[in-house]
This record gives structure tokens, C-alpha cells and sequence, in this order.
């Protein structure tokens, strides 16, 4: 067994003496972790209930509420409270989700300690899978319908769930190569956990003048502790709490990470992954089934394929596990929906995204900092990210509570506090960032900085309002 203890049970309670409470905290999870463990394979006992029970169910009767059908009972759970309140932990907490109660961190950390134990090849290790994973789950999510039918939720969320299973089976050992480097969700938790005011802190001189010889913590996420200055990747388990007296749980200024990232310290993947995936893709997979101008784009293209004898594209033949396909629903995707989505959420994601990276890059080359490079730059729009895509996943939430006619009438000035907020961080950074003194220069890149913030905030007021 890999997992050696690296202090007893008591010493963690010796060593928190005099500290503050968020590091006696960190102190409990490392000390307590056996019960860490229980809540995590309790998570996965729901969530496998929650995700295979449903799928088997017929569809609900028309005065079917949450609390009396599983099927929209879990429906809700999944995409009205667990995805959008994951992404508000992530801003808030840190990663404690992926660390202490992620299923499938649980599911493939066990199947790495029973597993061929296998050196994780350079192919898994390449920086662009969080993107790609994250735009591809995203896409094809939208195509079969993920947040409505339990059939599509399994598909998608039990096929993440397999290939983490499969991943730790063969590569590591007792770790999480799948979250690390492969998980869909990777790359815009660890964004958001960039801004997160909670963080295990690593005291480097400590570490150095520690005399203490321990075993090294078993670190799932395969992190150097000792060098760790983010927590973009830390899994905030508290595992290595107290290691060496170096390590501790503590608060820090939502902003400090960001204006004090290095160029070297940002790689292009992520800034693609938070302009072109979150800000563009994302805004866009949240938007497509309200947008007017999808609809008559989709009617003038039908009308147009009649008139031409090809008819092909108007049918609905497609499998469930291809487009959307639930004939007792009457809910069924045509190969002309499918394929006006898809251009939809790739094309309009892709220019909004690419607007964006153009107006930082643009912002960074006038301002002609030598330290602040535009993938830098580009951190500062977390904040407006990660409420774009609260505001995003919410929309899921609100539609349940409507259809069980709770009144919604305090959404508006919620929604417009939201975005007044995450926008205003953002400007807030950017102009941290590139501010040095009041000159025409300055003033120029900060304009250029804030033309991203205006326009994804009028594309969601247009859609809101």
C-alpha cells in the first residue's frame, strides 16, 4: 500500500497550537482524513444512484413535481443545484470539491491503487486536453440533450466516469492522472480556483528549515508541494496539511494570485480554454435555444432545402445518443437541427471568443510591458467567467423552480448584481495590470481590456432583458 502516514493521529492538534482557525482546519482534514474518505464513496453512492436509476425511468406525468418522481428529482440535483454551486465552490473554496467530494476523483484514485500502475505516457500529459475536453463534452452535451433526459445525463457523465475508471486502472499509482490532466472540467475549475480567497499556502523557507525526515504526502493530483504557489491544480484535500510546518490552510485577497502570476506561469491553453471556452463556447451552449436569430436561420435553410429536393436534412432519424431523439416527448433533432447547433455554438463561440483574444492581445501589446504578457492579461477575466457561467447553469435551475411555480421575481436584480459583480473584479484586475500612471498608452489598453467585459455583458442583458 502506497498511502503511509505522515504524522500520527495527534500531532496534527500539537502542531495547530496557536494558529489561527483556517489552519487548525486544514489540521482536521489532514488528521480526520478517514472520514474525508466515507463522505467521498457516499457521494459516489448517490451519485450512482442518482445518475443509473433515473435513466431506466419512464418519463414523468405531466403533475410530477420534484419531490414525488426521482427522474426530475435528480435531473434537478445534477444540473440545477450540483453544476452551478460546484462552480460557485470553486471561486469561494478552492477545489475542496474535486479533493473531498468528486465521484469520479473518488472512482479513479481507487482503481490507480489496484491498477497496472503504468508511468503516465507524454501524450496524456499534452496542456491542450483541458480544452479540448472541456468544448467537446460542451458541444455534444447541447446535441443530445444532456440537461433534460437522464438517458443523455448517463452518456455523458457515466462515459466521463468509465474513462476515469479506465485511466486509473493503467496509468499511476494511487493517483489521479484523470483529473490532472484529462477531466472535462479541469481547465475552468482550475481558473476559477485562481480567485478563490481560501488556498493551503506552502512557507518554502520553512520547508527548508525543517529538520523533520517524513515520508512524502501522498498528493493525488501529483503536485510539488513544495514549490506549489497556485491553486489552480491543488485539490485543497488536506493531505499535506502541516507537512514540515510549511503547510497550512489560509485566506488571501481573491485578487493576490492573479497580479501576482509570472508569464512563465500561464500557458496559452489556459487563456484559449477561459476566452474561446468558457466566455465563447460556453456562453454560446447556454444561449443557442433562445436565440431568435437561430430559428429563422434554420427555417430560411428548411424552406430552401424543399424548394431543392433535398430532404434528407429534415429528417429525425438520428439515434438518442447522436442528436436528440424522444419520440413520447415529441422531442426529436432533425440532422438540420443538429447541424445548425453545432454551427451555432462552434461558430458563435468561436468568434466571440477570438473578439475577445484579440482585444487582450491588442491591450498587452500597447501597453509594452515586458512582464505582462496577454495570456497574463487574460486572467483577469476569470471573475466574469466564472459568473457567466453561474448565470449560465442557473438558468437550468430557474427553469425547474418555474415549472414548480415558485415566484421568481427577485432573478432580475440577482442576475444584474451578478454580472455588476464579476465585471467589475475583472475591470478591477485589468486595470491592476496594466495600469501605470495616467498616459495615453495606459488609457488605451485599458479601453481595449474592457471591450471583452462589455460585450459579454450586453450579450447576456440581451438575452436577460
Amino acid at each position: 500500500m502506497r498511502v503511509i502516514p505522515i504524522v500520527p493521529a495527534t500531532a496534527p492538534k500539537a502542531a495547530a497550537a496557536g494558529q489561527g482557525w483556517l489552519a487548525r482546519l486544514g489540521q482536521a482534514m489532514q488528521a480526520h482524513r478517514r472520514t474525508i474518505v466515507a463522505l467521498q464513496w457516499a457521494v459516489v453512492l448517490v451519485y450512482l444512484l442518482l445518475l443509473v436509476i433515473p435513466a431506466f425511468m419512464p418519463l414523468p406525468a405531466e403533475d410530477a413535481h420534484l419531490w414525488n418522481n426521482l427522474r426530475l428529482f435528480a435531473q434537478f440535483v445534477f444540473w440545477g443545484i450540483w453544476w452551478p454551486f460546484v462552480m460557485v465552490s470553486m471561486m469561494a473554496l478552492g477545489r475542496v470539491w474535486c479533493g473531498v467530494f468528486c465521484p469520479e476523483g473518488s472512482l479513479t484514485e481507487l482503481a490507480s491503487r489496484h491498477g497496472l500502475g503504468r508511468a503516465i505516457p507524454r501524450w496524456i500529459r499534452w496542456s491542450g486536453w483541458p480544452f479540448v475536453a472541456f468544448v467537446c463534452t460542451t458541444v455534444y452535451g447541447q446535441l443530445v440533450s444532456v440537461y433534460e433526459y437522464p438517458q443523455a445525463a448517463l452518456l455523458v457523465l457515466g462515459g466521463s466516469s468509465v474513462a476515469a475508471v479506465g485511466v486509473g486502472l493503467v496509468y499511476g499509482r494511487g493517483s489521479r492522472v484523470w483529473c490532472r490532466y484529462l477531466c472535462p472540467a479541469n481547465g475552468v475549475f482550475s481558473l476559477l480556483a485562481r480567485i478563490a480567497p481560501l488556498h493551503f499556502r506552502v512557507n518554502e523557507d520553512a520547508w527548508k528549515a525543517s529538520v523533520e525526515r517524513k515520508p512524502m504526502v501522498d498528493c493525488a493530483p501529483l503536485i510539488d508541494i513544495r514549490h506549489m504557489k497556485s491553486a489552480s491544480a491543488c485539490h485543497a484535500c488536506g493531505r499535506c496539511s502541516g507537512y514540515r510546518g510549511a503547510v497550512q490552510l489560509a485566506a488571501r485577497s481573491p485578487a493576490q494570485e492573479i497580479l501576482a502570476t509570472r508569464n512563465k506561469d500561464v500557458r496559452t491553453e489556459e487563456a484559449l480554454t477561459l476566452m474561446v471556452g468558457v466566455l465563447g463556447i460556453a456562453t454560446a451552449a447556454f444561449l443557442w435555444s433562445s436565440s431568435r436569430a437561430l430559428v429563422q436561420v434554420k427555417s430560411w435553410l428548411a424552406n430552401w432545402l424543399v424548394e431543392h429536393d433535398i430532404l434528407w436534412p429534415l429528417n429525425d432519424d438520428a439515434p438518442w445518443w447522436l442528436l436528440t431523439h424522444y419520440p413520447a416527448a415529441n422531442d426529436m433533432f432533425t440532422w438540420l437541427d443538429g447541424l445548425c447547433i453545432l454551427a451555432y455554438i462552434l461558430g458563435g463561440g468561436l468568434a466571440v471568443g477570438l473578439t475577445l483574444v484579440l482585444c487582450v492581445r491588442l491591450a498587452a501589446r500597447v501597453a509594452g510591458q515586458a512582464d505582462l504578457s496577454w495570456q497574463r492579461l487574460a486572467l483577469a477575466l476569470i471573475p466574469l467567467a466564472g459568473m457567466s457561467i453561474f448565470l449560465g447553469l442557473s438558468m437550468l435551475t430557474l427553469g425547474h423552480l418555474k415549472a414548480e411555480r415558485v415566484a421568481l421575481d427577485w432573478v432580475a436584480p440577482v442576475r444584474v448584481a451578478l454580472l455588476v459583480l464579476g465585471s467589475g473584479f475583472s475591470a478591477y484586475l485589468g486595470a491592476r495590470l496594466l495600469w501605470r500612471g495616467l498616459t495615453p498608452r495606459t488609457v488605451t489598453a485599458l479601453a481595449l481590456f474592457l471591450l471583452p467585459i462589455a460585450l459579454i455583458d450586453t450579450i447576456w442583458a440581451l438575452n436577460f432583458f
